[in-house]
């Protein structure tokens, strides 16, 4: 956005917080830079505010500007389907329009009333439905070799509770196959100096580590070693074999889990109602039960292929006109009387 002309009034990694803890943490913080950009679109008296996605941060800044006159758009739809259903009615509140990446989530809406459209994943309406030729691998200068891709997420968090265990995955896999390249995308320069001062623990894996172009470090993949979040979808549009995993910490977990009202968290699981893909979650999270379905997925090529010709049905559900749909909503949002 920032390349495209916006103007940010503050740093994004603010608002990287997650859970129940971090974000208490944060808060008068939070606090201060929402109030301030109340009072920014207030002064300059915008026509509309658009909310992508952190909804507990979003939510409550719509709900106060819509209160004023200005018209609200929210884009990336929280997971009130998935749990803390009760949500829905401040995004009702909240918002003239919600805008959804996931053809499921319009229904839902539909059911509370609150206005909806469905754009469909952006990337969807971008890649092409089969796999291509890699074309990747050649950008990073990678050989013909099998590529590990690895990313424990964006936010610092994130990186201390699964990058060391994905490393060690990746030492694991290295011992069977020994040619193995491992590729780590860092999703900003504070998380490349966080990652580069634990790969520096490892002296036996030669580890590429990007900045950013976290979709080129998937395309050059064979199997993507990933935490949950929307990264998976992006993995799934790449037509990618992957293991998924997440850790939020044992107290945060606790709460969460008992609130949870689906089967799955990874998202290609989600879309497609089944265990598409492995998921561990929490104590599930091993360095044993992962490296067994990593290695699954370099040792029997069916298993991969199955796995593709599922992605490419999905990946047709998500085409719903992306960003060319998402800008049409907005703008007849702000024709609207």
């Amino acid at each position: 956005m920032i390349q495209e002309g916006f103007v940010s009034l503050f740093p994004m990694d603010r608002l990287s917080v997650m859970g129940f803890i971090e974000p208490l943490k944060r808060l008068p913080s939070l606090l201060r830079i929402r109030g301030a950009l109340f009072r920014h679109f207030l002064d300059n008296k915008f026509d509309l505010m658009v909310g992508i996605d952190s909804p507990d941060f979003n939510l409550g800044l719509e709900e106060k500007l819509r209160n004023k006159g200005i018209k609200t758009a929210h884009y990336v739809s929280p997971s009130v389907w998935a749990w803390r259903e009760s949500r829905v009615k401040k995004v009702f509140r909240a918002v003239d329009l919600m805008l959804t990446l996931l053809p499921f989530e319009k229904a839902f809406y539909q059911q509370h009333n609150v206005p909806v459209v469905c754009v469909g994943h952006p990337l969807a309406e971008e890649l092409p439905v089969k796999a291509g030729a890699n074309k990747a691998r050649q950008e990073l200068g990678l050989t013909d070799g099998p590529v590990l891709t690895i990313m424990p997420g964006s936010r610092a968090s994130e990186v201390k509770k699964l990058a060391n265990l994905f490393l060690d995955v990746a030492e694991r896999c290295k011992a069977n196959i020994p040619e193995i390249q491992i590729i780590i995308p860092a999703a900003t320069p504070e998380r490349k100096y966080q990652l580069d001062q634990i790969v520096k623990k490892y002296p036996s894996l030669e580890v590429t580590l990007l900045d950013g172009r976290s979709l080129l470090a998937m395309a050059a993949a064979d199997v993507v070693l990933l935490s949950s979040g929307t990264a998976t979808l992006e993995a799934m549009l790449l037509k990618k074999p992957m293991v998924v995993s997440y850790r939020l910490g044992r107290l945060t977990y606790a709460l969460v889990s008992r609130m949870l009202k689906v089967k799955y968290v990874a998202l290609p699981n989600l879309l497609a109602d089944e265990l598409l893909v492995p998921e561990f979650l929490e104590g599930n999270t091993t360095l044993e039960n992962i490296s067994i379905e990593v290695m699954k997925f370099f040792n029997h090529p069916y298993l991969v292929n199955d796995l593709q010709k599922r992605f490419e049905e999905i990946h047709k559900t998500l085409r719903c006109g992306g960003s060319e749909m998402a800008a049409k909503a907005l703008s007849d949002l702000i024709d609207a009387p």
